[in-house]
């Protein structure tokens, strides 16, 4: 049965396709509750429920480095771009760029 994380029909699509997809789903819903949590505890006036809330937030962040873990390993593009852009100082866009080039070279 198609759902949302679907473009074309899954039944065209390879198996590491729908992998792909569940994970890049997977991705954005760690995603939106990262954001979730963070605006919960931007409010949570009670400092139990936000020590809570922070945890919680902790285990999203865990969930998303997996799932882009993921991703990246299966992806080689991907993995290009991102050594080139994380964890390194300077400038983001022009990191981006040089790391776009490393992409098409590859």
């Amino acid at each position: 049965m198609p759902t949302g994380q679907y473009h074309e029909p899954p039944s065209e699509l390879s198996p590491e396709t729908r992998t792909f997809a569940r994970m890049i789903t997977s991705l954005v819903e760690e995603a939106e509750a990262i954001g979730w949590y963070e605006q919960r505890i931007s409010v949570e006036p009670d400092p139990e429920a936000v020590a809570i809330m922070k945890n919680a937030q902790q285990e999203e962040f865990k969930h998303f480095a997996m799932d882009l873990e993921f991703l990246l390993r299966h992806k080689k593009k991907w993995r290009i771009a991102c050594q080139g852009v994380l964890f390194h100082d300077g400038d983001i866009v022009e990191l981006g760029e040089q790391a776009e080039e490393a992409e098409n070279e590859a």
